[in-house]
């Protein structure tokens, strides 16, 4: 009896940049899952050997989450920027200092040319909160993807702007039905970090 062959898409092609539509796809909404989603995409990408990059804007540069650890695994580069994640900032100034610093990683990495996929972690958040001009961000992001139209980015954070919304591909809302914290649980290793 002959071999059953294992079916596998053809989807490594010599002429990938050529052939791909690059997406600005952006995970928004009040419910969890925006990075979550983004991860997910993440870890489809690098498997399939495409190069990744996941920037974050808010998450505190001192600290290691889960998505660290698995990602690096998978060879995803990662940058985490933040000061810490606050709804509540204490001193705006520097938020924005970090939110510039951060965004100008962002373009770098856009710019390289080096990439497949890069993940804009929380920089909806910083497009509410005003620390980051949108008009600038979207014309850099535009000019970008018309030098690198096989690029993908994902931008997460609740809030999205209209001017992002209309110039994404694709737009999801996490809509929160119910979360373990208002029962009193908190994050917890694993689930949330």
């Amino acid at each position: 009896m002959p071999e059953k062959k294992e079916k596998r898409y053809k989807w490594r092609r010599d002429d990938y940049r050529e052939k791909t539509k690059g997406l600005l796809m952006v995970n928004t909404g009040d419910g969890k899952g925006k990075t979550t989603a983004a991860i997910g995409v993440l870890v489809r990408a690098a498997g399939r050997g495409l190069k990744c990059c996941m920037i974050q804007f808010m998450k505190s540069k001192h600290d290691r989450y889960g998505e660290h650890e698995s990602l690096e695994k998978l060879g995803v580069e990662i940058h985490t920027m933040g000061d810490g994640f606050t709804w509540d900032t204490k001193d705006p100034s520097q938020d924005i200092r970090t939110s510039e610093t951060t965004w100008d990683l962002c373009v770098e990495k856009m710019r390289s040319g080096e990439y497949e996929l890069l993940v804009f972690d929380e920089l909806v958040y910083v497009l509410d909160y005003k620390f980051l001009d949108i008009k600038r961000v979207l014309d850099e992001i535009a000019a970008v993807r018309e030098r690198q139209p096989h690029l993908h980015i994902i931008a997460t954070g609740r809030n999205a702007p209209p001017e992002l919304v209309e110039a994404a591909d694709l737009v999801t809302e996490m809509k929160e039905i119910k979360h373990p914290f208002h029962a009193g649980f908190f994050a917890q290793q694993g689930i949330e970090f």
